[in-house]
């Protein structure tokens, strides 16, 4: 069967290029759902909407949803991988396979490009001249192995570097205080360089460098500093006994690999100079009908994509699709040799086994933790359809909440919870335009309430959840029910006594006191009132900010608008000098002079 196609599309597959690109397919909200590369578009692309019989269920549903889909073209299928990279990162497509979580890893920091770098923890990965040791899992490691290094090395810690005099940590041992210029770049480059071998992980270097150091000091008679260096050494052989030799020598990362039915995980080994010095895991989701080696293909791109280390050598538990771009890809990045190798025997065979029974174990610790939870949630949502007398249990559940002060900076939350949990990515703010001015929570109601559901945008929920009572209630049910939704059930939570009013019907339904559908009602409606009022708070707060400027003669919203632009803040403003302030887009000295005159003769 070919798969239907629209005007719009039918048309672009015909200008489709003979080149390599990527590709980006978009829903009808003009949202991308998949981001591929290809050395070829127009076949690749093509193929999509072709017979749809060797298509997945997965492919088939996403091609179900491409209303339209755009494309870049590339000079190389590398430039397209790096791209693909890229855009998977910033959209999160819903049908690329991607790490499940996308949060900022920390990373130990070393500020190379300064005189006297300082080591600090860090969540952001930049081309600055700095030196980057990570991605950290836990914030707790990634302090834990600061604190160690502040022991073992005295580093400064401070951002000022002109300070008269040392302070307590020079006192203490625990800083060389270069601040006084007393300390020659060169010795203090060199403890730099022996922090950096020791994170990565390279500690034997560490010996020997410190060894070197500590008998250098001794024959020149400088045996306070021979005594530090000793003591440094103590320490740094106690952490290395920890250690445990691996495979020998060199750098690897280690990839193991394990699935369930619905979830995969991805365990990574960190060996540096033969040693075991750390581990990681990802849980990958929209993987449940992809082969073993394109969900491998997959982390392994987006994983190195952002990676601040490439080892020499990368250990895989089985064969990769596009081993050789990948290769090409990951030696550009390293502007070295990598090697992707799969071990058939011998410890480098025995290390990949274990990081996939690592992998494996993290799986059946997740779905031990999942299942109970899960069959928790779904007790919940059938408790509350049997309370309310719902057809189905409202597994999506949508709540609105309206706020404002004396009807200004009105405001309008909706919140999503499905399985009785929230989805904070489906949540939505309005700022009302029809009651300004004018406090009426309940042409505020008809309004959001319009605007969610005029277009009835899927996905639909099975219950709507009105905070207030029967006034807000009636509000909504008019809007709903005359936009044609009529077979969403939908009802209003009081905040007095917490009673649940159903449509038609005068008497409240009382949830039983400490039950978990009242909780999960009071949970939601209270969701629906932090995010309002966070909203309105925010709106209220810029607003307060810009009426202070309005009492400065001859500035009017353009030059209002110019100064928040080059300033940021009233703090900003305030400590500006009148020819900073003349330089605004739209300022003259005349009016710089007013604002500065202003400040000067007002407490903000």
């Amino acid at each position: 069967m070919v798969m239907k196609m629209n005007a719009e599309i039918q048309e672009k597959l015909q200008l489709l290029p003979d080149k390599p690109g990527v590709y980006l397919m978009k829903n009808a909200d003009k949202r991308i759902i998949y981001v591929g590369k290809a050395i070829n578009l127009k076949n690749r692309v093509r193929s999509y909407f072709q017979s749809s019989k060797n298509h997945s269920p997965k492919v088939r549903a996403m091609v179900e949803r491409i209303a339209t889909f755009e494309y870049i073209i590339t000079t190389s299928e590398i430039e397209a991988l790096i791209l693909e990279c890229n855009l998977i990162k910033r959209h999160r497509p819903r049908y690329n396979i991607s790490l499940k979580d996308d949060k900022t890893y920390p990373y130990i920091k070393v500020t190379m490009a300064d005189a006297y770098p300082r080591v600090h923890i860090t969540r952001r990965v930049m081309k600055d001249g700095g030196r980057y040791f990570g991605p950290y899992t836990s914030a707790g490691a990634v302090h834990e192995t600061l604190r160690l290094l502040k022991k073992l090395f005295p580093i400064r810690s401070c951002k000022r570097m002109d300070s008269p005099r040392p302070c307590l940590e020079h006192h203490i041992k625990r800083c060389l205080a270069p601040c006084t210029g007393n300390v020659p770049m060169e010795t203090y480059r060199q403890m730099i360089d022996d922090i950096c071998l020791f994170l990565e992980g390279r500690s034997d270097q560490v010996v020997r460098s410190l060894e070197a150091k500590m008998t250098e000091a001794a024959e020149d008679f400088r045996f306070e500093e021979a005594a530090r260096l000793r003591d440094q050494l103590v320490a740094v052989k106690k952490v290395q006994e920890k250690q445990n030799i691996v495979t020998g020598s060199g750098d690897q990362d280690v990839i193991g690999m394990a699935r369930l039915p619905k979830s995969v995980c991805v365990q990574v080994f960190f060996i540096r100079s033969g040693k075991m010095v750390g581990r990681d895991h990802y849980l990958l989701r929209g993987s449940d009908e992809e082969e073993d080696s394109a969900i491998l293909t997959a982390f392994l791109k987006q994983y190195y994509a952002r990676a601040a280390f490439i080892p020499r050598e990368i250990l895989l538990p089985f064969v990769s699709e596009e081993t050789e771009l990948l290769t090409q890809f990951l030696s550009a990045k390293k502007e070295a040799k990598v090697t992707l190798h799969v071990p058939q025997r011998g410890t480098k065979k025995d290390i990949v086994t274990m990081a996939c029974d690592n992998a494996r174990l993290v799986l059946e610790e997740e779905e031990k933790k999942r299942l109970p939870e899960q069959s928790e949630d779904d007790d919940v949502v059938e408790e509350l359809r049997h309370h309310l007398g719902l057809a189905k249990p409202p597994y999506r559940m949508e709540c609105f909440d309206i706020s404002h002060t004396q009807g200004t900076e009105t405001v309008a939350s909706m919140v999503v919870f499905e399985g009785g949990r929230a989805k904070k990515s489906d949540y939505r703010k309005f700022r009302l335009r029809t009651v300004e001015g004018k406090p009426d929570d309940f042409r505020s109601m008809e309004e959001v309430v319009l605007r969610r559901y005029r277009e009835l945008k899927e996905p639909l929920p099975d219950l709507i959840v009105i905070d207030g009572g029967k006034g807000q209630l009636s509000s909504a049910l008019k809007v709903i029910r005359g936009v044609g939704l009529t077979d969403v059930p939908v009802v209003g939570l009081a905040k007095q006594f917490e009673y649940v009013f159903r449509e038609g019907e005068s008497d409240p339904v009382i949830l039983p006191r400490h039950s978990q559908s009242l909780y999960l009602m009071q949970q939601i409606r209270d969701e629906a009132h932090r995010f309002a009022i966070t909203y309105h708070r925010k709106l209220r707060a810029k607003r307060n900010m810009q009426s202070v400027l309005d009492h400065i003669v001859g500035i009017g919203p353009k030059r209002r608008q110019a100064l928040w632009k080059a300033f940021g803040s009233i703090d900003a403003m305030r400590s500006a000098s009148v020819e900073e302030l003349a330089e605004a887009d739209g300022m003259n000295h005349a009016a710089a002079q007013a604002v500065y005159d202003f400040f000067r003769a007002h407490e903000i």
